[in-house]
């Protein structure tokens, strides 16, 4: 039985890209019906573009345009909090008239301009941001990433945005990936809640068929999840698909949509010991 005092978790899950409308309303669906009742904020999420595949030839998406009309239909349907990755500075307004969680993929972290515009966008529209920290970035240097979200809130008088930062694992070598496991830790310093990425901490960047897509190590997913949050991440991110052999984008790290429920429900008990267990070492100094 879940403990009472902790509070309920921020889950963000959906398909990587939108593939058309049908099959994004199928996993909203699915996703409402498989997590009623359970202690968490679930948010809807898919890409209208991906703008980082692998290779020219890779499927993107609908755009903004359509992806947006789309992703309104899926929660004027399902009643479900929406969230979605912005590319580019000029995105953010229009997307945060849309969309309740905006995100910065990893990228694009340390891109200034768009953690401004996309910051200013969310005070206007009092939107959430989740920023995911980039595979060349050390956790401790995550703070000026903070630095610049809260620099914007100052011009603002002071308003405040609730800010997000996803751990999505960090460059091993070529064609490989690594998840520090101390860095929520680290990140939670900075006074903002962590995400677990679960889908692209698994990635392969380019390891797929001939260069030309990402692979991945499914059979990973689960155990790396549950030291996530045994080691205090806040949040989970994670890309599902109904059909993962047959998904346009991240197949190889997408999670079966049937399986979600059963998935997430082990998850928060790993994260409600995680949460009430006393600590026995101090707090580290400096």
């Amino acid at each position: 039985m879940l403990h009472a005092t902790v509070p309920p978790m921020t889950l963000i899950a959906g398909p990587c890209v939108i593939e058309d409308e049908g099959l994004v309303m199928e996993i909203a669906t699915e996703l409402k019906r498989q997590l009623h009742g359970l202690p968490l904020q679930l948010f809807f999420k898919a890409s209208f573009d991906k703008a980082n595949r692998s290779s020219i030839d890779g499927f993107r998406g609908p755009g903004m345009k359509e992806g947006l009309k789309i992703l309104t239909k899926v929660k004027e349907r399902t009643g479900l909090p929406l969230l979605t990755d912005i590319h580019t500075p000029d995105q953010a307004e229009e997307v945060a008239k849309h969309i309740d969680f905006l995100q910065i993929p990893a990228f694009l972290c340390r891109q200034t301009d768009l953690i401004v515009s996309v910051t200013e966008a969310a005070i206007k529209w009092n939107r959430k941001v989740n920023i995911k920290k980039g595979q060349f970035l050390a956790p401790w240097d995550a703070k000026n990433i903070v630095d610049k979200v809260r620099a914007v809130e100052a011009s603002h008088s002071s308003k405040k945005v609730d800010l997000h930062l996803t751990e999505r694992g960090v460059t091993f070598g070529y064609n490989s990936l690594v998840v520090d496991m101390t860095s929520f830790q680290a990140m939670a310093k900075f006074g903002v809640p962590t995400i677990y990425d679960a889908t692209h901490s698994i990635q392969s960047p380019g390891g797929g068929p001939g260069g030309k897509s990402t692979g991945g190590k499914r059979e990973n997913l689960e155990v790396l999840a549950r030291a996530a949050f045994a080691a205090g991440a806040d949040g989970l991110f994670m890309e599902c698909h109904p059909r993962p052999a047959m998904a346009k984008s991240d197949g190889p790290n997408a999670f079966y949509l049937e399986h979600v429920g059963a998935f997430v429900q082990q998850i928060l008990e790993f994260r409600r010991l995680a949460k009430t267990l006393p600590k026995l070492l101090p707090e580290a100094q400096g």
